[in-house]
Order: structure tokens, then C-alpha cells, then sequence
């Protein structure tokens, strides 16, 4: 049996299938991967991307930090690919019960997709740091240099978990009982490199865990099926 028609018999045996997801799922739809070749990292900036997308350097340097924020995390061109649209079909079928994404990008909402965790937040929520007011992507996308609060004339902080910070507690518990009680687990678009969020695969215990991913992960050894393609390509041929 070729990978495809296994991870279709693997999917139409399912019924509490959870997704947990990287940069690579939306890389096919234009979004830069930190880590790829062609990534953010080979671009020119005065400091790499990790320490431009820190707390400190949020706080240190936020004139800095905005110019990288805006030019390279305010992507509104991209558009759901085949991976995001049949995720969000195999929820409305009631087979897949959440999606764990590390991706601040929301196209799995723009989808069709209900239950979407984001370990890392999100780039479509803002808010000032003084008096809390909420600020949409569009201000954002709009604003040049350092985006103030228009009521208090704080400094605007996206809704991003930053490197130095701590993940949601509430987001990271719900992901965790997701995986934890799911039948299915596919791992998809990431190379499980990130911590903390990598680590909450191990809560799965489930009868088949897949892994889709261009390049080899640490649980490929634990995987039932890997399919070392493109996951926007693995998804087109499913049902």
C-alpha cells in the first residue's frame, strides 16, 4: 500500500484525530520559514531573527523590532492551501477535534477551522500594553515605526509569544488534553524543534501517530507512517 492510501485508511478509521502543526504547513501558501533555506535567517538584518523576536529586544529595541515585525511577520497576502482547507473539512465532519498550531498566521481560521489552539498566538491580536486596548491586524499593517494606542499613547504589543516568554497556561493545558485523548495524531510542517511546544507530542498515546514532514523529525522512529513531501501536496490526494 502506497503513503497516501495508507494515511486515507489511516484518517477513515479515525474519529478524534488531532493536528498538531508547524511553519512548513504554511510555507506553501507564502509565508517564510525561519529555518528553511530559503527562510528568514538568510535575509539582511542587523541581528538574527531569534534575538530581533525577543522580550529583550522587544523592550530594548522596539523601534528595531517593529521595522523586522512589519516587514516580515504582517504577511496578508497568503491564502489557505490544500493542507489548511482539508483540515477544516475533516473538523466540519466531525473526525478532527482540534488543530495545535505553532503558526501565528490564522489561516487555519480563514479556512473554515473552529478549533484551533495557538501555542503562539497570533499576529491578528494586539493589544496596548498600558491600558489593554485590543488593536486588529490592519492597524498594525498600517502603522509605521512604533504603533501607539490611540487612547493612551502606549506602545501596541502583538499577541506573539516571544522568545523569553512563557506560553498561555490555558492554551498549553487544552493542547495537552487534545493530544492526550486523540485516536490519531498527525504531525505536520515541523521539524519539532521548538520547546516547550515540540515536548507535547509525547502526551499522545493513541493508535496511529504520522508524520508529514519534508525533512526527518525526532518521532519519526515512534511514527506508524512518515511522508517525507510537502504537506500541502500529501493533503490534495486525500478524500
Amino acid at each position: 500500500m502506497g503513503e497516501i492510501a495508507k494515511l486515507q485508511q489511516i484518517i477513515d478509521e479515525s474519529n478524534n484525530l488531532v493536528f498538531f502543526g508547524g511553519a512548513g504547513v504554511s510555507t506553501e501558501s507564502g509565508i517564510p520559514d525561519f529555518r528553511s533555506v530559503d527562510g528568514l535567517y538568510h535575509q539582511e538584518w542587523d541581528f538574527p531573527p531569534e534575538t530581533i523576536l525577543s522580550h529583550t529586544f522587544f523592550q530594548r529595541k522596539p523601534a528595531e523590532f517593529y521595522r523586522f515585525y512589519q516587514a516580515k511577520m504582517l504577511c496578508d497576502t497568503a491564502k489557505p492551501n490544500a493542507a489548511h482547507k482539508k483540515l477544516a473539512k475533516l473538523e466540519a465532519q466531525g473526525k478532527l477535534k482540534a488543530i495545535v498550531t505553532q503558526n501565528i498566521d490564522n489561516l487555519h481560521q480563514m479556512a473554515g477551522s473552529k478549533k484551533v489552539l495557538e501555542l503562539h498566538g497570533s499576529v491578528y491580536r494586539n493589544h496596548c500594553v498600558k491600558c489593554h486596548s485590543f488593536y486588529d491586524f490592519a492597524y498594525m499593517k498600517e502603522n509605521k515605526g512604533i504603533p501607539r494606542c490611540s487612547k493612551c499613547g502606549g506602545i501596541i504589543k502583538p499577541d506573539v509569544v516571544l522568545y523569553e516568554e512563557a506560553l498561555d497556561q490555558d492554551i498549553l493545558k487544552e493542547a495537552i488534553h487534545a493530544i492526550a485523548h486523540a485516536d490519531t495524531l498527525i504531525i505536520g510542517g515541523t521539524s519539532l524543534s521548538v520547546y516547550p511546544a515540540a515536548s507535547l507530542v509525547d502526551y499522545f498515546s493513541g493508535k496511529h501517530l504520522v508524520v508529514i514532514n519534508r525533512d526527518k523529525t525526532p518521532q519519526d522512529g515512534m511514527a506508524e507512517l512518515v511522508i517525507n513531501q510537502p504537506i500541502g501536496e500529501v493533503f490534495e490526494q486525500i478524500k
